[in-house]
């Protein structure tokens, strides 16, 4: 197989209502059946409408983008400092929701097309219909990749061609067969493109020659490309699994005893994880005869429940770490008072409380 990598100069910029069609057939008059055109996403965006004005800057510029954001997030993935990995209403997993303010006037911010692969489609058929062109589309956009420092670009959409070559099944020249290897070679070819369309270059359309005998419709589009949710390893970041654990695991109900508490066992239990918890953290065993002892997690917005086992919350206003803090702090509690053979259960928080849980011995 030898590959050409072309560029698409002369496009310009391209604005709203724009025929990308008419643009890529006149900037490029030798496309030939079988091409495969790597498009960037942003002038599909541009061509679409997909824009949204914002101030040019200061917080107000700030406040604008965040609350874009939040509208195209699906999902909150990861969040350091300022940057935010989010899964998008598409399913891509991506810094900011792919929301991008280069080579785009400031006061403007483009989003990604609504339907990439329709969008991928809707080109494909334009040249097809109007200029007889059989050629593939690939939409195209760039990402980060985790553990791997750079980006690189992926396929957002893609119409005349799978997304994936199936490896499996075929046996390797050392006869072994293959079980897994399927190659996203839309997101190998958009990385080709890449390097030729540049980021400051304005040559948003790269040409791949010599890959496809032949185009083939799919349906299924760069859809495929989105991993399900149940086969996902790494759906959160780090911070953020470990905080989903500890909420999840406040609500176990695994159940308290029969009977009540033996006190001095609950003493010992707060003596063994009082040197270890977060300042601000108070564990304190009281007694109500009518009452089996409890442990009550006092968070701004808890009611009141009846006395026992009393667990002092950070300070108001409790925020995300100190949650986690709290959360951590029951859990250790929770493995002090097994250790003394005290069952116990943690109790899901009241409807629409936002304090972490409370634990009944």
């Amino acid at each position: 197989m030898r590959l050409e990598i072309l560029p698409v100069p002369g496009i310009g910029d391209v604005t709203e209502g724009d025929d990308l069609a008419a643009l890529i057939a006149t900037a490029a008059p030798w496309l030939r059946d079988g091409d495969v055109l790597v498009v960037t996403s942003k002038v599909v965006s541009k061509a679409e409408g997909r824009l949204v004005d914002v101030p040019a800057d200061g917080p107000e510029r700030l406040a604008a983008r965040d609350e874009v954001l939040a509208g195209e997030t699906a999902r909150v993935v990861a969040t350091r400092g300022t940057t935010r990995i989010v899964q998008t209403h598409h399913g891509f997993v991506m810094a900011s929701a792919g929301i991008d303010a280069s080579n785009v006037d400031k006061t403007r911010l483009v989003l990604l097309p609504k339907d990439p692969d329709a969008s991928a489609r809707a080109l494909r058929a334009t040249l097809r219909e109007r200029y007889d062109l059989d050629v593939a589309v690939i939409v195209s956009d760039t990402m980060g990749r985790p553990w791997r420092n750079g980006l690189t670009d992926v396929a957002l959409g893609v119409a005349g061609m799978p997304a994936i070559r199936d490896h499996r099944g075929e046996i390797d020249p050392y006869g072994n067969e293959l079980q897994l290897t399927q190659m996203a070679v839309v997101d190998e070819l958009a990385a080709a493109g890449e390097l030729i369309k540049g980021k400051c270059d304005q040559v948003p359309v790269a040409v791949i020659r010599g890959y496809l005998g032949e185009t083939r419709d799919d349906d299924e589009g760069a859809a495929a490309l989105v991993r399900d949710a149940s086969l996902d390893l790494f759906s959160l970041g780090t911070a953020e699994a470990r905080a989903a654990g500890l909420r999840e695991a406040a609500t176990l109900a695994d159940g308290p005893g029969p009977t009540p508490a033996d006190p001095a066992a609950v003493d010992r239990a707060i003596a063994a994880v009082a040197g270890v918890v977060a300042p601000g953290t108070v564990f304190t065993h009281v007694t109500d005869d009518e009452v089996r002892a409890g442990l009550v997690a006092t968070v701004p917005g808890w009611p009141a429940r009846a006395t026992g086992l009393v667990l002092g919350a950070p300070p108001a206003p409790v925020d995300a770490p100190d949650l986690v803090r709290f959360g951590a702090d029951l859990q250790r509690l929770r493995t002090a008072l097994a250790a003394e053979a005290v069952p116990s259960a943690l109790l899901p928080p009241p409807p629409g409380s936002t304090a972490s849980a409370a634990l009944a011995v």
